[in-house]
């Protein structure tokens, strides 16, 4: 393929993702409830699952759509002022950092058990305490792990997290969760970043500046995670282990709490931050391709579901104790 030819595809391949984005966010207008997000994901699932996802442009949809949803993060940060990370408290910390930590340190524990490959229980370790296929990338450049484990925990964080994104929002209702627990509890447990965003709008209001906030707390233990997961395969380096992404949200935060900001900048941000997110979805959904799932080690599936259950029974029994 020439050059040329690339540049041409990989600008399809975006105006595919952004397309499908502005497709999801028409249609929730008329149907509120999935949200715009969640008619993404559906939507790159369904053609990742065809003869559609054998094309090149779909191929570079998926690359597209996570550098938009890193954008879409970016731009999250010009609606999150230093009076949010505030409010976050010292409980919040609290609940980032013993979260991550359980998860990580659980999940490879139980996977040396369970007698999987180390690699593969290391990059699920990554993907469920952190921040998930982001996180599975960013480790795997010093676990150097075959490409059949990086699918496989991919595709394991992108169904599990999924299944949180509908199922905390639910379960924070039932419990009676205070609308800064569900925050708390939304960030700190379910993997992707967009996939909290969404769990934060199924919420419903004031749930999604805070929840993102610990979300994106969570992401910049990163860095701790990819030193750890270097011991014994090389020489690390610190510098890569904190994505340009969180960088911008921490830009993009100290800029919006200047209050330079004027309201319709805001306001733009917020449509903006939905139409990235929902673009990163479609391209988290073309990770889902089943025949990929098939056959899954069985083992494999319990330690994804082991991972899940702590970093979701952890922050809710510490969101219940330590946060108001």
């Amino acid at each position: 393929m020439t050059v040329t030819q690339t540049k041409s595809t990989t600008i399809t391949a975006y105006m595919a993702a952004l397309s499908v984005a502005a497709a999801a966010l028409a249609v929730s207008t008329q149907m509120p409830l999935p949200g715009p997000l969640m008619l993404s994901l559906v939507a790159g699932i369904v053609v990742a699952n065809t003869p559609l996802s054998g094309g090149e442009t779909m191929r570079a949809a998926h690359a597209a759509g996570r550098t938009l949803l890193r954008a879409g993060v970016v731009v999250l940060g010009l609606r999150i002022s230093g009076a949010d990370i505030l409010a976050v408290g010292a409980a919040g910390i609290a609940v980032v950092v013993l979260t991550v930590l359980c998860t990580y340190t659980a999940t490879e524990w139980l996977g040396r058990r369970l007698g999987l490959d180390r690699d593969l229980v290391t990059l699920v370790a990554a993907g469920f305490s952190i921040c998930g296929a982001a996180a599975i990338a960013a480790v795997n450049d010093t676990v150097r792990g075959r490409e059949r484990n990086v699918a496989v925990a991919v595709a394991l964080v992108t169904v599990f997290g999924t299944v949180m994104m509908v199922a905390v929002p639910g379960a924070a209702s039932v419990l009676g969760l205070t609308t800064a627990q569900t925050a708390v509890w939304s960030g700190a447990s379910i993997h992707e970043v967009a996939q909290v965003a969404a769990a934060a709008s199924l919420a419903g209001g004031g749930v999604l500046a805070l929840a993102m906030t610990i979300k994106l707390g969570r992401v910049v233990l990163l860095a701790p995670v990819f030193l750890a997961a270097s011991r014994g395969r090389g020489r690390p380096s610190a510098a890569r282990a904190v994505p340009w992404f969180v960088v911008g949200f921490v830009l993009a935060v100290a800029l919006r709490s200047t209050g330079v900001l004027p309201a319709a900048a805001i306001g733009a941000a917020e449509g903006l931050t939905t139409v990235l997110l929902a673009a990163g979805m479609f391209g988290l959904g073309l990770a889902i391709r089943f025949k990929e799932l098939w056959p899954v080690p069985p083992a494999a599936l319990g330690l994804a579901a082991a991972s899940t259950a702590v970093a979701a029974g952890v922050p809710l029994f510490l969101v219940v104790f330590l946060v108001g």
